[in-house]
C-alpha cells in the first residue's frame, strides 16, 4: 500500500503538538506520530533520503533546529572569541575565578559547557581555527604573567603525583596539587604548542616516556607475528587454552593485552599489515580452530552426528544440546546457525528442527501436523476410559499421541491453529459432544434456588452454609464457593454485588460477620453486669462467648471498642471501658501511690504478722488488687507517682530508722 505524502508544515505541526503534550521536542525514538503506520524514525528517514514528497538532505533534529530553534548536539551553533570572553567575564564576576575546562555548564548559554568550548578551540570546530584552548584564549586577559615552565619542573610534579597516587599523570588528571592554578591539561597543551618557555612538538605522555620510561600508548613499539606466537605458546602452556581477544593482559609483555594485539592485526597498526586477526594467526600457524573460518558441512555429515546422538541419548538433538561429541569443537547451536544463515555450504533459511523433521521424521514443534475435532475426541474418550475422568487443559501429555499435550490441543481449539477453526476450547468441545460440565458455560442460577439448597444444608447440619462449606449435595458439580462468587461478581444470571452471607442474613436472619449489628455502651455494660453476677468476675477480652448475646464474643466487643466499629467511638478497650464505667481495676491505669501509704500498709503487715513486709510478701489486704511485688516494681522504676530507685526493703528500713522500730526480718519472707 502506497504511504501518504508528507509536508514540512505537517511535520512541524506534529512536533508542536508533541511538545505541548510532553514538554520537550520529539526524537527519532519516540514512536508513533499523527498518521497510522508512521513513526518519528520513519519521518527522520524520509527527511534524510527525500522520500514521501520531502526534498531530502536534512533530518528531524536539523529541521527542528532551523524552524523551531531546538538545540541539538550534532549541530551546535558557531562561536566567536568575543562571545567566549563575554561568558568568561560573567563567570569571573559571579565566582571571582576565571573558568577552566572543569567549570561545568555556562549559565549564560544554556546547553553550553566550558569543556565543549575548550574542545572546539582545540579541534577547530564551530568557527574556530583549532590548535588553541580555553586557557590559551583567556591567557592574555587572565594569566598575562603566567610563570614559565621547564621540563624538569613538570617532571618533578609528575614524580610527586606518582608517589601520591601510584600512577603517572595524564592530560586528564586534573589540577596539579603542587602548583595551584595549574592543570595537567594546560601543561600538555604548553608542551604541544610550545608556550610558556617550552619548545613545543611534545606532549606529557612523550615527556614521561622519554624521561621516566612510562609506556606511551600513542607510540607503542612494533609487533611481529613471531613475537605474538611466542606469547601465545606461553599462554597455552600456562593455561591449557589458546588466547582470544578477551584473554586480558599478556603476562610476558607488561602493558600489552590480547585485545590490543588483535586490534593491531585487524587495523594494521604497530607494523602489521591489517586485515587479519589473532584467531586467523593461530589457525594458520598453530592449527587452532577459527570460528570465523570453519570448514564446510554437508547434510550427510550432520545426519550421521544426529543419528549417533539419538543412539547414545535416546533423544534427537536440538540447538541447545551442546557440543557434538563426535566432532570436537562443533556444537549443535553452531550447526543450527549455519543452517539458518546459509553458511558453511548450506543454502540457509533452514533450522536443525526442520532439517531433522525432513530427513528423520522428527516432530518439529513449530510445524506440527494438523488436528481435527474427531481426533481430539478419540483421545479424550481413551483418557476417560483409562482414568475415569474427562481431560482438561492441565491433564498433561496425551499417551495416545506422543509429543501432544492437552494444553496444546486446547490452545489449537481456541486460537485456530493446526487446521482447526478456532473460537472453541477443549471444555466447550467436550460439553457439546460428550455432555461434560463446562465451568465456563454454567447454567443460570436464582436466589430462590440458593435458599432452597441452604435450607437443606441447615436441616442436614444444623448450621447455615458459608462459602467454605464445600460441595452442595443437592446440586452435583456446584459448590458454596462458586455460589458466593456468582452472587458477588454477578455471573450466571445474577445481578452481583451480594454474597452468600448477605443473602442468608436478608432472607433467613443468619448472622453475617461482615455486617454485624451496632453496639451501645449500655448494652455492653448490661452484658458485663450479667457476667459479673454469674461468675463473680468482670469479663476480659479472653472471656469467650457472651451467653446473653448468641454469636457475640468478648474479644469481638474489645475489637469494636478499639477499632471504632459497630457504632462505638474507638481507641478504647474492654478493660478501660469497665474501669471508667464500673471502677474495675485496670492494670494499664493503676492509681498513684505515696510513700506514706506504703508505710501504713507496712505497719499493718507488721502488726498482723509480726514481720515487716518484703517484695515477696504477696497481696496487701488493706489495698485490694495491690501486691508487694507491684509496689516493689513501682518503687524501682519510679511509676505511679513514686520516685525511682527505691525498694520495699529500703522504704521499710528508712521508716524503721525514723521511728526506732525493730529491724526488718531478713531471715525469710512472710
Amino acid at each position: 500500500m502506497r504511504r501518504p505524502l508528507l509536508t514540512i508544515s505537517q511535520i512541524l505541526d506534529w512536533a508542536d503538538a508533541f511538545r505541548e503534550r510532553h514538554g520537550r521536542w520529539p526524537q527519532t525514538t519516540d514512536g508513533w506520530v499523527g498518521l497510522p503506520d508512521c513513526t518519528w524514525r520513519a519521518v527522520d528517514t524520509a527527511l534524510h533520503q527525500g522520500k514521501r514528497g520531502l526534498p531530502g538532505g536534512t533530518t528531524l533534529a536539523r529541521l527542528l533546529l532551523e524552524r523551531r530553534g531546538r538545540r541539538h548536539r550534532r549541530y551546535p551553533p558557531a562561536l566567536t572569541p568575543a562571545q567566549v570572553h563575554a561568558w568568561a567575564d560573567a563567570h569571573y564576576r559571579r565566582t571571582g575565578e576565571w573558568p577552566t575546562v572543569a567549570s561545568g555548564r555556562i549559565p549564560d548559554a544554556p546547553g553550553e559547557t566550558w569543556a565543549a568550548v575548550n574542545n572546539a578551540l582545540v579541534t577547530g570546530i564551530r568557527g574556530f581555527p583549532g590548535g588553541s584552548s580555553l586557557a590559551h584564549l583567556l591567557d592574555p586577559g587572565t594569566r598575562r604573567h603566567a610563570p614559565q615552565l621547564v621540563p624538569g619542573q613538570v617532571l618533578g610534579w609528575a614524580d610527586t603525583h606518582h608517589a601520591r597516587t601510584g600512577r603517572w599523570p595524564t592530560r586528564t588528571s586534573g589540577p596539579i596539587a603542587d602548583a595551584p592554578g595549574e592543570t595537567w591539561q594546560a601543561v600538555d597543551a604548553a608542551l604541544l604548542v610550545g608556550r610558556r618557555g617550552l619548545p613545543g612538538g611534545s606532549s606529557l605522555a612523550r615527556l614521561l616516556a622519554n624521561h621516566r620510561a612510562v609506556r606511551n600508548r600513542a607510540a607503542l613499539r612494533p609487533l611481529t607475528a613471531e613475537q605474538v606466537l611466542v606469547w601465545a605458546d606461553v599462554h597455552h602452556a600456562r593455561t591449557g587454552h589458546w588466547p582470544t581477544p578477551t584473554s586480558g593482559p599478556i603476562a610476558d609483555a607488561p602493558g600489552e593485552t590480547w585485545a590490543g594485539v588483535n586490534r593491531a592485526f585487524a587495523g594494521g597498526g604497530r607494523g602489521m599489515a591489517g586485515g587479519s586477526s589473532l584467531a586467523r594467526l593461530l589457525a594458520e600457524n598453530r592449527g587452532v580452530r577459527n570460528l570465523a573460518a570453519l570448514r564446510p558441512l554437508t547434510a550427510e555429515q550432520v545426519l550421521v552426528w544426529a543419528d549417533v546422538h539419538h543412539a547414545r541419548t535416546g533423544h534427537w538433538p536440538t540447538r541447545t544440546s551442546g557440543p557434538i561429541a563426535d566432532a570436537p569443537g562443533e556444537t549443535w547451536a553452531v550447526v543450527d546457525s549455519a543452517l539458518l544463515n546459509g553458511s558453511r555450504g548450506f543454502p540457509g533459511k533452514d533450522s536443525l528442527a526442520r532439517f531433522l523433521a525432513r530427513h528423520r521424521g522428527v516432530r518439529n514443534r513449530k510445524a506440527l501436523p494438523p488436528l481435527v475435532p474427531e481426533q481430539v475426541l478419540a483421545w479424550a474418550d481413551a483418557h476417560h476410559a483409562r482414568t475415569g475422568a474427562w481431560p482438561t487443559h492441565t491433564s498433561g501429555p496425551i499417551p495416545d499421541a506422543p509429543g501432544e499435550t492437552w494444553e496444546r490441543a486446547d490452545a489449537a481449539l481456541r486460537c485456530g491453529h493446526r487446521g482447526l477453526p478456532g473460537g472453541s476450547s477443549l471444555a466447550q468441545l467436550l460439553d457439546a459432544t460428550r455432555g461434560v460440565r463446562n465451568h465456563m458455560a454454567l447454567l443460570p442460577l436464582t436466589a430462590e434456588q440458593f435458599l432452597a439448597w441452604a435450607d437443606a444444608h441447615h436441616v442436614r447440619t444444623g448450621r447455615w452454609p458459608t462459602q467454605a462449606a464445600g460441595p452442595i449435595p443437592d446440586a452435583p458439580g456446584e459448590t458454596w464457593q462458586a455460589v458466593d462468587a456468582a452472587l458477588l461478581v454477578g455471573s450466571r444470571g445474577l445481578p452481583g454485588g451480594s454474597s452468600l452471607a448477605r443473602l442468608l442474613a436478608n432472607h433467613r436472619a443468619a448472622r453475617n460477620h461482615m455486617a454485624l449489628p451496632p453496639l451501645t455502651a449500655e448494652q455492653v455494660l448490661a452484658w458485663a453486669d450479667a457476667h459479673h453476677a454469674r461468675t463473680g468476675r468482670w469479663p476480659t477480652q479472653a472471656a469467650g462467648p457472651i451467653p446473653d448475646a448468641p454469636g457475640e464474643k468478648w474479644s469481638a466487643v474489645d475489637s469494636a471498642l478499639l477499632g471504632g466499629s459497630r457504632g462505638l467511638p474507638g481507641k478504647d478497650t474492654l478493660a478501660r471501658f469497665l474501669a471508667r464505667h464500673r471502677g474495675v481495676r485496670h492494670p494499664g491505669a493503676l492509681p498513684d501511690l505515696t510513700l506514706e501509704q506504703i508505710r501504713a500498709w507496712a505497719r499493718a503487715h507488721n502488726q498482723r504478722t509480726g514481720r515487716w513486709p518484703r517484695y515477696t510478701s504477696g497481696p496487701i489486704p488493706e489495698a485490694p488488687g495491690e501486691t508487694w511485688s507491684t509496689v516493689e516494681k513501682a518503687l524501682n522504676r519510679g511509676r505511679r507517682g513514686l520516685p525511682a530507685g527505691l525498694s520495699v526493703h529500703r522504704v521499710v528500713r528508712e521508716y524503721q530508722t525514723e521511728t526506732g522500730s525493730a529491724a526488718p526480718d531478713r531471715a525469710r519472707p512472710s
